[in-house]
C-alpha cells in the first residue's frame, strides 16, 4: 500500500510504499477513506512529544471501511464504517484504568503516535477501541470527529455548565465545540489570532455572540474559557476574563509554556485545568450526540500525496474548519 511516512522529526513525510497490514486476533485491517489533519500531528513532526515511534505513519482522525477481521473480533464485520481515533489502546491494569479513566492509562498506545495512523491507504486498529460510525455524511465530513470532536467534547464537559464560554483559537476543535455549545443553549465568544477577520467571520457564522483577537477583551465577564490554541500566554489572559469560580481549561496535548501572573486573577475560586485524551465512552457519548445537533464539519479536502501542503496550510492557519485527507480515489499502483 501508499502511505505518508515520517522517518525522522523535522523532515517532510515521504510518499512511501510500505507493506500490506495483516490483522492480529484483537485486529481489524481498515481501508482508510478519510483521515483528518490534526495539530497534534504537526507536534509529533515537530518533535515536540516525546517518545514517537520513528519511521510512523501518522493520524488518527480516521474513517474506513473494514475489510479484514483478526480471530478474536466479535465487534464489527467485512464492510462495517467505523472510527478509529487517537487512543489506540490501554493496558487496562493501572490505577487509572481499574477506576474507569483510560484516558489517563500509565502505559497507552495512541494512533499516529506510537502506533501508524491514517495517512496511509490502509490501517490496523484493536477493534475494542474503534467506534461504529454513521453512514452520512462522508467520510471527510466525519472523519474530524474521532479528536476535533471528541476532544472538544470532553473539553466542554471540563468547562462546567456555565452560558457565557469563551473559546481561544478557532480551528478544527472550536468549530465542532462552538455548535455544541450553542445547541446546549450558551453563548460562544470566539478569540483568534490577532487581525484574523476570515477566522472571526467563521466563527459568528457557526454562531458566536462576539468574535475578536486574542489580546482583545470580551465585553463581558466569562463562565468559563476553553484554549484550544498552544499558547502558553493565553492561559494567564483568560484567567483575567473568566469569573470567580470558573475554569480555563487547555485542551492542547503541547502548549509553549505558561508565563507567570499574579495570584490575584487565580483567586476566588477559578481553577486552571487540563484534558488529556480520550476515553471509550466519550466516544460513544458524542457520537450519539453528534446528530442530535446536528454537528456540521467544514472541511478542506486533500489527496494523501498532499499531506505535506495540508500539514502547512494547518501551520499557517489559513484553515476555515478542518483539513482531511480523502482517499475516495484511490492512488493507482504503478
Amino acid at each position: 500500500m501508499h502511505a505518508m511516512v515520517l522517518k525522522a522529526p523535522h523532515e517532510a513525510l515521504e510518499f512511501s510504499s510500505v507493506g500490506d497490514p495483516h490483522p492480529r486476533p484483537e485486529q481489524l485491517v481498515v481501508k482508510v477513506d478519510a483521515c483528518g489533519v490534526c495539530r497534534t500531528d504537526l507536534h509529533v513532526i515537530d518533535g515536540e512529544l516525546p517518545h514517537a515511534r520513528s519511521p510512523i505513519i501518522p493520524g488518527h482522525e480516521i474513517v474506513g471501511t473494514v475489510v479484514d477481521v483478526g480471530s478474536r473480533v466479535d465487534t464489527f464485520a467485512r464492510g462495517d464504517r467505523i472510527g478509529i481515533p487517537w487512543l489506540a489502546s490501554t493496558c487496562g491494569t493501572c490505577e487509572y484504568c481499574r477506576a474507569g479513566r483510560e484516558n489517563l492509562c500509565d502505559f497507552p498506545q495512541f494512533t499516529g503516535y506510537t502506533v501508524d495512523g491514517g495517512y496511509a491507504e490502509y490501517v490496523v486498529a484493536d477493534h475494542r477501541y474503534c467506534f461504529s460510525m454513521p453512514n452520512a455524511p462522508s467520510a471527510a465530513e466525519l472523519a474530524p470527529w474521532l479528536c476535533a470532536g471528541l476532544i472538544g467534547y470532553r473539553a466542554l464537559g471540563a468547562a462546567g455548565e456555565g452560558r457565557r464560554l469563551g473559546i481561544y483559537g478557532f480551528g478544527a476543535a472550536a468549530h465542532i465545540v462552538a455548535q455544541l455549545a450553542r445547541f446546549q443553549g450558551r453563548e460562544v465568544f470566539a478569540f483568534t489570532r490577532p487581525g484574523d477577520a476570515v477566522a472571526q467571520e467563521f466563527a459568528r457564522a457557526l454562531g458566536a455572540v462576539w468574535a475578536g483577537a486574542s489580546d482583545e477583551p470580551p465585553p463581558t465577564t466569562l463562565d468559563a474559557a476553553i484554549i484550544f490554541a498552544p499558547v502558553g500566554a493565553l492561559v494567564p489572559q483568560a484567567l483575567r476574563y473568566v469569573a470567580k469560580g470558573g475554569a480555563v481549561v487547555c485542551a492542547g496535548i503541547h502548549m509553549s509554556d505558561i508565563p507567570q501572573f499574579p495570584y490575584n486573577i487565580l483567586w476566588g475560586e477559578r481553577r486552571i485545568c487540563s484534558v488529556a485524551n480520550l476515553t471509550r465512552r466519550d466516544g460513544i457519548e458524542f457520537i450519539e450526540l453528534a446528530p442530535k445537533v446536528p454537528i456540521r464539519t467544514c472541511i478542506v479536502e486533500f489527496p494523501l500525496r498532499q499531506a505535506n501542503q495540508a500539514l502547512q496550510a494547518l501551520r499557517a492557519g489559513t484553515i476555515s474548519g478542518a483539513a482531511v485527507l480523502a482517499l475516495a480515489d484511490r492512488v493507482a499502483v504503478t
